[in-house]
């Protein structure tokens, strides 16, 4: 019943995509950001806690709509909309296929402007090249972290792996950056979050090399960035699939990126061009291929 479930929200996603309004990820960010102010302190004991409230509570949410589920119609109905709730595949090609109009048509101001729904870079000061990079970076990486991480989890641990994953992961958008406020408060949730990607970015990455030849790439090719190359990357989980994808699709991703005035140098990944536009388009192309070939992979495990 849980890979009926998995299979069936994968579909309410790539059917439907996010809601407008009223988006359970959205409530659960306004709930934690309320608490957060309220238990903010430079600690990282008191992160710790914070996190473990946060993804407990979700994860806990998860529990007891799988006991109560206890009909296979229930569960199946219960898991497709958790994982309707925590996917965003839908909504990640779409943001990639908005950013290759703009730059298609030479409107860089507002490539500019959009780049912000894909990733929190200062886009300022970014060429053409520069935003295709950014945009084919977060494309690559959220693959991983919007539609792998989920369904890997779904598969191990059903709706709480559902929810107790996506609640981790907006935590660690939220508060596990390295700024002067959470340096130390959002340490817990940076490194549960790297924990639980450690898997999903990896068959990820696999599933980006595997499926390289829908956009013209070499699986070999892919393969051996992502060996080479992954390491260059600070995190331990981004510079896994970013590498496949470079590989897979022929272009040099990585390099200097801006984050609120904070500089950060991630290394050379691949060794081909800059990406342009239409490799962005090729990227949404890699993304949805690497989502089903999660969805197979987390279907056929799935207990």
């Amino acid at each position: 019943m849980t890979a009926v479930g998995l299979v069936a929200g994968y579909a309410l996603d790539a059917a439907f995509g996010d809601p407008r309004r009223g988006h359970p990820v959205a409530l659960f960010g306004r709930a934690a950001k309320a608490l957060e102010q309220r238990v903010w302190a430079d600690s990282r004991a008191r992160g710790a806690a914070y996190a473990v409230t946060c993804v407990g509570a979700a994860a806990g949410l998860g529990v007891l709509a799988q006991a109560a589920a206890r009909r296979p119609f229930a569960r199946v109905a219960v898991t497709a909309l958790a994982t309707w709730t925590v996917l965003g595949g839908r909504g990640l090609a779409a943001e990639g296929e908005a950013m290759a109009v703009r730059l298609e048509s030479g409107d860089v101001p507002a490539a500019r402007q959009r780049l912000g729904h894909l990733c929190g870079r200062d886009a300022s000061e970014l060429d053409e090249p520069g935003l295709a990079r950014a945009a084919a970076e977060s494309i690559a990486e959220n693959t991983s972290d919007a539609v792998v991480a989920p369904l890997v989890w779904g598969a191990v641990a059903g709706v709480p792996g559902l929810l107790g994953y996506r609640a981790l992961n907006t935590l660690d958008a939220m508060v596990g950056h390295r700024t002067p406020r959470f340096e130390r408060f959002g340490w817990a949730a940076a490194r549960g979050d790297d924990l639980a990607n450690l898997l999903p970015a990896r068959l990820g990455a696999l599933a980006t090399a595997a499926c390289a030849r829908v956009v013209g790439g070499r699986p070999g090719r892919s393969l051996a960035v992502w060996r080479r190359d992954a390491a260059r990357h600070p995190s331990p989980n981004a510079g896994q699939i970013e590498a496949a994808f470079a590989g897979a699709l022929g272009v040099r991703l990585g390099g200097v990126n801006t984050y609120a005035g904070r500089v950060e140098d991630r290394g050379a990944l691949g060794d081909g061009p800059a990406p342009g536009a239409g490799d962005l388009r090729r990227a949404v192309r890699l993304s949805r291929a690497v989502g089903l070939a999660a969805l197979a992979l987390a279907a056929a495990v799935a207990r």
